[in-house]
This record gives structure tokens, C-alpha cells and sequence, in this order.
């Protein structure tokens, strides 16, 4: 076999075939390595877009916590605080009457508190042993109702009076005064005290309205124009328990009154004296 002149032959042909090789093997790995960088970069999405899942589920757990549960822990020491605090400024006797006695017509303060001030309390029996009394404050706004519980409408009668004592509270948030305002039923006591006495209020019924209706705080609820003859206590908070769609109503109608001189009635008599006792 003849030599080429410059240079072995078989060894230029095999170089060629070994570079040749190695471009086919570049050429396969670059292939494959493309669809594996296109799946690396869908998996680090997909894993980027789980964990913003689990951040914004973690956050909406905290909100949750907070509005039911810090809301309301922070609204009832106030709340509390402020019952405590109303109850010593009027140092008023605990002892229930003796016997029932008509006082006549009831007294109706006319003077008309400033905002955010606590001008009265409330005791609800149905709601349960462990409801504590709740303070009446001027206003409806968010600053009143979100710390310092039930808010009187400022267009609305005082208690005792002729007409439409008209008040809201929240349900399931801060402090959640009005929680189990579903569970009351005809004939049930709500007891309102104020710096002049005790009224007695009994519950008659509840209706659902849009937030709209306001009609619900006219002096006779709902009958726009009429001349108020009953003595009307009017609740309202939000609808359904987790929502504000809606608005619950509840009426009840006032049965008799007392001066806070006489002592409170025997139904709440209990929880005045304990009230007074940490005040």
C-alpha cells in the first residue's frame, strides 16, 4: 500500500470519523437536554406557584384567626371595662324590690350623649350564663360598634321612651354582642339600665331585611308616617351569622320600668351585683 505524501492516510480518515461521531453525540445531547430544561422550568413554576398557595392559605388562616377570635378577646375586656366603669359612676343599689310595684311612667333621659359615649346596659338572659352585659354607646359607626359594643341609632328614641330605641352590634366579630340574636323567642326578657333605671323590655319577633331598609328604625318600624303608641327596643345586626347580606330584626315591646333607686330586677339581680363588685 502507497503512503500519501503528506501524511498516513488511515489516520486522517480516522480522525474524521471520530470528529464526525463526535458531532452526532453533541448534536443527541442537545436534544435531549432542551425538553429536560423545558421540564425543569415547568417544575420550578408549578412549585413556585404551590408555595405562593400555601402563603396566601397561611394568611387567610391568620385573617380568620384574628377577626374571630383576637377581635373579639380585645372587644370584650373593653367592653367589660366600660359595663364596670358605668356601674361604679352610678354606685347604684343591687338588691332586687321586695315586691312588684307600679312606678308609673318611665323616665326618659333628655339628655343626648355624645359620641362613643357608654349611656347604658344591656342583659339578655337567652343568650346564656356566660353572656356578659354589654354596654349602649352613642353611634353606629365602625369606631362604636367595633370596640365598644352595642350602638344606639342617634334618630332613634331613648330607652323608655314613646317610639323606636333602635341599636346594632355585630355577630360573629368584635365581641359578637348580638351572636345568638336567632335564638331568641317570644315572651324573653331584654333588661336596658341607664343612669334613670331599669326597662323591661320582652321580645316578639325577628324579620330579615336588606341593609337597605332602614325603614326598620322609624318610630313605628317599618309604617313610615304613623304616630308611635308602644314603647319599641329594636336590634339589628348582620345576616346570615357569617355574612352581611342581610340584616336580622328583633322587636320587642316594653313591659314595665323601675328607678335605678329600687334596685334591679330579680332576673339580672345577680349579674348587677357581681358588675358592681369588680367595678
Amino acid at each position: 500500500m502507497e503512503r500519501s505524501p503528506g501524511g498516513n492516510s488511515e489516520n486522517v480518515g480516522f480522525d474524521e470519523l471520530v470528529d464526525s461521531a463526535d458531532r452526532r453525540d453533541r448534536g443527541r445531547r442537545a436534544a435531549r437536554a432542551k425538553p429536560v430544561q423545558r421540564k425543569g422550568v415547568f417544575r420550578t413554576i408549578v412549585q413556585v406557584f404551590g408555595e405562593l398557595l400555601i402563603t396566601l392559605g397561611v394568611i387567610l388562616m391568620l385573617f380568620v384567626g384574628w377577626e374571630l377570635w383576637w377581635t373579639n378577646l380585645a372587644a370584650d375586656q373593653t367592653q367589660q371595662q366600660a359595663v364596670q366603669q358605668f356601674a361604679k359612676d352610678l354606685n347604684a343599689p343591687v338588691t332586687p324590690p321586695s315586691a312588684p310595684k307600679d312606678y308609673g311612667d318611665p323616665v326618659v333621659s333628655k339628655d343626648h350623649p355624645d359620641d362613643m359615649q357608654t349611656f347604658g346596659v344591656v342583659f339578655i338572659p337567652r343568650f346564656g350564663p356566660n353572656y356578659e352585659p354589654r354596654p349602649i354607646v352613642q353611634g353606629t359607626d365602625q369606631q362604636e360598634l367595633d370596640t365598644l359594643g352595642l350602638g344606639h341609632y342617634q334618630s332613634s328614641a331613648m330607652p323608655g321612651a314613646v317610639g323606636n330605641f333602635a341599636v346594632a352590634g355585630h355577630r360573629q366579630t368584635h365581641g359578637a354582642v348580638l351572636d345568638n340574636i336567632h335564638t331568641l323567642v317570644p315572651g324573653d326578657k331584654i333588661y336596658v339600665q341607664t343612669k334613670d333605671g331599669y326597662y323591661t323590655y320582652v321580645f316578639r319577633n325577628t324579620e330579615i331585611v336588606l341593609p337597605t331598609q332602614t325603614s326598620v328604625l322609624l318610630p313605628v318600624p317599618t309604617v313610615k308616617g304613623a304616630e308611635a303608641k308602644e314603647r319599641i327596643m329594636t336590634m339589628t345586626s348582620c345576616n346570615p351569622r357569617f355574612g352581611a347580606q342581610e340584616r336580622i330584626i328583633a322587636y320587642s315591646v316594653m313591659e314595665s320600668w323601675q328607678p335605678l333607686s329600687a334596685g334591679p330586677p330579680a332576673a339580672i339581680a345577680a349579674q348587677v351585683k357581681k358588675i358592681a363588685e369588680k367595678g
